[in-house]
C-alpha cells in the first residue's frame, strides 16, 4: 500500500515510547481527530462537539500460540508526549461504520459489543484523506481475519471499491535472494503486512498455476458450433459414465442397507432397555425422595422436641414457687430485722405474676391447665400476705400512735411549749415505704384501708399536740384585756388612748402559726409520698419557706424546743404536695381527689384550736385581728404555690375567721356611732369624731403585710356611718345644722390630717368632709349676710328678676324701684353699717363651740359680703347712673379695720 503521512516512522516510534512496558508490538499508527455526536430520534449522530487530535494504533502481542489484538487511542499531554488515553481490544469490535453525514466520507465510527453504556454515543475519528480511512480500515478487517478469525459488520462503505482502491495501491515486493549458505529467503517490504481484498480471494501461487492451465488448454472458442457440439458430447459421456458408476455400487448400496437395519434392531433394543431402566430408576429416584422426606420430618420432629423441651424447662421454671418466698408469704414475720426478705419475697410475686400475664407469656400457655392453676396459686399467695400486710400495717400504725399519745413528754406541758416531732415517728414509718409500694402494686384496694388507718392514727395525735399547744400558749401569754367599745357616746373621751399593749396576743398566734403550719404541710407531703399518690412533687428539699422548714429564727427566745431535722436522711424526699380539685387534675383526678379526701381525714379537726386562739385574741384586743388578719395572708400567700391543699383551706378558714370577729367588731362599733342619733340635743363636737382619730392610729399600727384591704373596709364603713349620723342629728334642729356640721367636719379633718396624709382610703373621706364643710360654711355664713343686710339684697335681687324682662334703662320707671326707693333702701340699710358688721360677727360668734374656728369663718364672711356688695354696686351704677352711695374700697376698708 501506499505510503501515508499520517503514519511515518517517527510517530511510530512515539507510539512505542508510550507503550514501553506492555510486551506490545506497533503494527501501525495514524493521526486522527475525535469528536463525539449526540444520538437523535432516528438513530443518526446529531451535532459533533469540537474535534480533538488523537493517535489510534494498532498493537499485537504473542501470547504462546494466540495472538492478542488492540486498538489503542492516545493523545497529547501538555509537552506534546504521547500518552495512552484508552485501549480496546479486536475481539469485541462487532461493528465499522462509517457516517453518512459526512460527504467526505473520512468520518467513521467502531462498535465494541463490550462497553458499559450502549446509549451514550461512540466517538467519531476522522481522517486526513479517503486513502488514510482505507488504508485503516483494510489493517483492521485484515487483523480481524488473520488473527481472529472472523469480521465484524461493515456499513457505509462499498466493498468493490475497497478492493479495486487496494489493487490499485498495491506496491512492488522486491525479492533479494541470498546465495551464501542454503535456500534463498524472500523479504517482504514493510506494506506486505497489510492484507489486500486480493490476497482473500485466491493467492499469488494459485493465480500463477490458474494462468498456466488455462494457458495449455486450448479450448477452441473461436469456433462456436464446434465448441457447443463438443460440450454436448462431454456431458453425455460424462452422464453415460454417472449411470455406470451408480449400477455398479447396487451390492455395495445392499450391504449399506442391511448393515443399518442391523443397527437400528440394536438401537430398538437399546431403546427398550433403557425405558427399561428409566422406570427403574424413577422407582429408585421417589423411594430416594420419600425416604428423603421422612428423615426431614424427623429431624424436624427432633428440632421442635429439643425446643418443646427448653420452653417447657423454662415455664416450670416461671411456675415453680421457691420454698423461702411461698414461707415468707404466708407466715414469715415483720419485723425491721425481716423487711428485706418480705420485700425480695413481694418482688418476685409482682414478678411472677406478670410474668403470667399475656403481653409477657405466650398466649397459647395462657390457657393450659398447669398455667392457670399456678396463676390461682400465685393469686392466693398474693391475697393471703396482702391480708396479713395490711393488718400489721394497721396494728402498728395505731401502736406508734398510742405510744407517743400516753408519753406526756411529748407534748407542751405547764411552762413549756414544745415543738411537735414526729421525727422518730417518720423513721419508723419508712421502715415500711417499699412494703407499701409493692401492697400498691399487688393490690391498689388494700391502700384504702391503710390510708385510712394512718389517717386515723396521726389525726388523734396531730389533734393532741395543737390543743395541748394552744391551751399552753394562751396560758403563758400574758396581756390586759382591752375594752371593745370604742365610740360609744357614754364612754369617756380618753379611755382608749392609753390602751395596753397587747402585741403579745398576735405574737402568740403567729407562734402557733410558725409551728403548725410547716408541720402539717411536711405531713402532708410525707403521707402523699409514704401512702404512694401518684401526685407530682412541686418543692426542692428544705421545706415550706426554705431554710429549716419555715421556722421563724427568733424561735429559740419563745422557749420552744428545736425539732430534729431527719427528713434529709429518709429515702422519701421531703416536697409538699399541691391538691387541685379533681376536675383540674387531668389523667390523675382521681388519684388526686383521693389524696383530697384522705388529706381531709388527716388534718380534720385541728382547725378547732386554731379558731380558739383567734377568739381569744379577739376577746383581749379585737384590733388585733388586724395583724393576725396579715400574719395569715402573709402565709397563705406563701402556700399557693408550695402547700398542701388542706393546709391552704386551713389558712383560708383562719383568715375568714378573722375577718368575721374584726367586722363584729365594726359593725358593734357602727352600732355605737348610730347610738349617737338617740341624743336629740347635739351640740359642738360629737365624741366618736377624736375617737375614731384614735382607733385609726392604732388600726394603723397594726397593720402587717396584706391587711390593708381590711383596715380599708373598716374606714369605708366607719365613715359612711359617721356621716350618715352627722347629717341626721343636724336635721333634728335646722337652725343650727350647718354650725353643727361645719364643726364636726372640721374636727374630722383636723384629727384625720395626718392619717390622711399617709392612707389613700382616709384621704378619700377627708376630702369628702372638706368639701362637705365649705358647704355648711357658705350655707351659715350667707344666712348671717341677709339676715343684716336683707332689705340691700332684697332691692338686688328685684332688680335681676326684672332685667330678664324689661331693658335697664326702664328699671327706674317701675313701681318700688325708683330712685327715691333706692335712697330710701339705702339710707335704711347702710347708715351705721359698722354696727351691723359687728351684728355680723356677734352672731357668728355666738353658736360657735369650737373658738379656733372663728378666725377662719369671720375672713369667709368678709369676704362673702364684699363679694355680694361688689355685684350689687355694679348693678345699682349700671340702672341708676347718677346715684351716689357708699363704695366698694370704703366698705372693703372698713371691714379690713374691723
Amino acid at each position: 500500500m501506499a505510503k501515508s503521512s499520517a503514519d511515518d516512522a517517527e510517530l511510530r516510534r512515539a507510539c512505542e515510547a508510550a507503550i514501553e512496558g506492555t510486551k506490545q508490538k506497533v503494527v501501525m499508527s495514524i493521526r486522527v481527530a475525535k469528536s463525539r455526536g449526540i444520538w437523535g430520534k432516528s438513530g443518526m449522530l446529531g451535532r459533533q462537539q469540537m474535534a480533538k487530535p488523537r493517535v489510534l494504533a494498532l498493537s499485537t502481542k504473542e501470547k504462546g500460540p494466540r495472538t492478542k489484538a488492540f486498538l489503542r487511542v492516545l493523545k497529547y499531554s501538555t509537552g506534546g508526549v504521547l500518552e495512552p488515553a484508552k485501549l480496546y481490544k479486536l475481539k469485541h469490535l462487532s461493528k465499522v461504520e462509517v457516517i453518512a453525514n459526512d460527504p467526505s466520507g473520512c468520518t467513521f465510527t467502531l462498535g465494541f459489543d463490550n462497553l458499559r453504556s450502549q446509549s451514550v454515543a461512540p466517538p467519531q475519528w476522522t481522517m486526513r484523506n479517503i486513502d488514510d480511512r482505507n488504508r485503516l480500515l483494510l489493517c483492521i478487517l485484515n487483523i480481524c481475519k488473520d488473527v481472529l478469525e472472523r469480521l465484524p459488520k461493515v456499513v457505509g462503505i462499498d466493498v468493490v471499491e475497497m478492493a479495486l482502491w487496494a489493487k490499485e495501491n498495491t506496491p512492488t515486493v522486491p525479492t533479494q535472494r541470498s546465495h551464501q549458505d542454503g535456500p534463498a529467503v524472500a523479504r517482504v517490504t514493510e506494506s506486505d503486512l497489510k492484507v489486500t481484498v486480493e490476497k482473500e480471494l485466491v493467492s499469488q501461487a494459485e493465480e500463477e498455476d490458474m494462468e498456466a492451465l488455462l494457458g495449455t488448454y486450448v479450448m477452441g472458442i473461436g469456433e462456436a458450433e464446434a465448441f457447443s457440439e463438443r460440450l454436448k458430447r462431454e456431458l453425455l459421456a460424462l452422464e453415460a459414465a454417472n449411470v455406470h458408476a451408480i449400477l455398479e455400487s447396487e451390492p455395495l448400496i445392499d450391504e449399506v442397507l442391511q448393515g443399518l437395519e442391523a443397527a437400528t434392531n440394536c438401537v430398538d433394543d437399546m431403546d427398550e432397555w433403557l425405558g427399561i431402566f428409566n422406570v427403574k430408576l424413577r422407582h429408585m429416584r421417589e423411594d430416594i425422595e420419600s425416604i428423603e422426606t421422612r428423615n426431614n420430618k424427623l429431624e424436624m420432629q427432633s428440632v421442635n422436641n429439643k425446643a418443646l423441651i427448653e420452653e417447657l424447662d423454662k415455664l416450670l421454671e416461671r411456675l415453680r414457687v421457691p420454698s423461702e418466698y411461698a414461707a415468707c408469704l404466708t407466715g414469715g414475720s415483720f419485723d425491721e430485722a425481716r423487711m428485706i426478705q418480705n420485700v425480695e419475697a413481694c418482688e418476685w410475686l409482682t414478678g411472677a405474676l406478670r410474668g403470667l400475664d399475656v403481653p409477657n407469656l405466650d398466649p397459647t400457655y395462657a390457657n393450659m391447665r398447669s398455667v392457670r392453676e399456678k396463676r390461682a396459686e400465685l393469686e392466693k399467695l398474693k391475697s393471703t400476705f396482702v391480708r396479713r400486710a395490711s393488718e400489721f400495717l394497721r396494728n402498728y400504725f395505731a401502736s406508734l400512735v398510742d405510744f407517743m399519745i400516753s408519753d406526756k413528754s411529748y407534748f407542751s406541758q405547764r411552762g413549756q411549749l414544745k415543738r411537735p416531732d414526729h421525727a422518730d415517728l417518720r423513721y419508723k414509718c419508712r421502715t415500711y415505704a417499699r412494703l407499701l409500694q409493692h401492697l400498691k402494686s399487688l393490690d391498689k384496694n388494700c391502700l384504702g384501708l391503710l390510708r385510712k388507718a394512718y389517717c386515723s392514727s396521726l389525726n388523734l395525735l396531730l389533734r393532741r399536740e395543737a390543743r395541748e399547744f394552744a391551751n399552753e400558749l394562751r396560758a403563758s401569754t400574758k396581756a390586759s384585756r382591752n375594752p371593745t367599745v370604742w365610740l360609744e357616746a357614754s364612754s369617756g373621751s380618753g379611755q382608749n388612748v392609753n390602751a395596753a399593749d397587747t402585741s403579745t396576743v398576735s405574737e402568740a398566734y403567729g407562734k402557733m402559726l410558725t409551728i403548725f403550719i410547716p408541720l402539717l404541710v411536711d405531713e402532708s407531703s410525707f403521707f402523699a409520698h409514704f401512702m404512694c399518690f401518684e401526685v407530682p412533687a412541686l418543692v426542692p428539699p428544705g421545706g415550706v419557706n426554705g431554710g429549716k422548714a419555715g421556722y421563724d429564727d427568733d424561735d429559740d427566745d419563745l422557749g420552744i424546743m428545736d425539732i430534729d431535722d431527719n427528713d434529709s436522711k429518709s429515702g422519701i424526699p421531703r416536697a409538699v404536695i399541691i391538691i387541685v380539685p379533681p376536675r383540674l387534675g387531668g389523667k390523675n383526678s382521681a388519684e388526686l381527689a383521693a389524696l383530697n379526701e384522705s388529706l381531709q381525714d388527716l388534718l380534720d379537726g385541728i382547725q378547732e384550736d386554731f379558731y380558739a386562739v383567734v377568739d381569744w385574741a379577739y376577746k383581749i384586743d379585737p384590733l388585733r385581728c388586724i395583724s393576725m388578719h396579715g400574719i395569715t395572708e402573709r402565709y397563705l400567700s406563701g402556700q399557693k404555690a408550695d402547700a398542701a391543699g388542706f393546709v391552704r383551706l386551713l389558712l383560708g378558714d383562719l383568715e375568714s375567721r378573722i375577718s368575721m370577729q374584726f367586722n363584729r367588731f365594726v359593725d358593734e362599733a357602727c352600732h355605737q356611732i348610730e347610738r349617737n342619733e338617740r341624743n336629740v340635743k347635739q351640740m359642738g363636737v360629737l365624741s366618736y369624731i377624736p375617737r375614731f382619730a384614735t382607733l385609726a392610729t392604732r388600726m394603723e399600727q397594726y397593720i402587717q403585710g396584706q391587711s390593708r384591704d381590711l383596715v380599708d373596709q373598716a374606714y369605708t364603713k366607719f365613715v359612711s356611718i359617721m356621716f350618715v349620723t352627722l347629717e341626721k342629728i343636724a336635721q333634728t334642729d335646722p337652725k343650727y345644722a350647718d354650725i353643727f356640721l361645719l364643726e364636726n367636719y372640721a374636727a374630722f379633718q383636723n384629727s384625720l390630717y395626718d392619717l390622711a396624709n399617709v392612707v389613700p382610703t382616709l384621704a378619700k373621706f377627708y376630702h369628702q368632709a372638706s368639701e362637705a364643710y365649705e358647704q355648711a360654711c357658705t350655707r351659715h355664713i350667707s344666712m348671717i349676710i341677709y339676715y343684716q343686710f336683707e332689705r340691700l339684697f332684697q332691692f338686688a335681687r328685684r332688680i335681676e328678676d326684672l332685667l330678664y324682662t324689661i331693658p335697664p334703662e326702664e328699671v327706674p320707671f317701675q313701681l318700688g324701684l325708683s330712685k327715691m326707693d333706692l335712697r330710701k333702701m339705702l339710707k335704711s340699710s347702710l347708715s351705721g353699717v359698722d354696727k351691723s358688721i359687728s351684728a355680723m360677727y356677734k352672731k357668728l360668734q355666738k353658736n360657735l363651740t369650737s373658738e379656733e374656728l372663728l378666725p377662719s369663718l369671720w375672713d369667709k364672711c368678709k369676704k362673702e359680703f364684699l363679694d355680694k356688695y361688689d355685684s350689687f354696686a355694679q348693678l345699682v351704677a349700671k340702672i341708676y347712673p347718677t346715684e351716689t352711695f357708699f363704695s366698694v374700697t370704703e366698705m372693703r376698708d372698713l371691714l379690713a379695720s374691723m
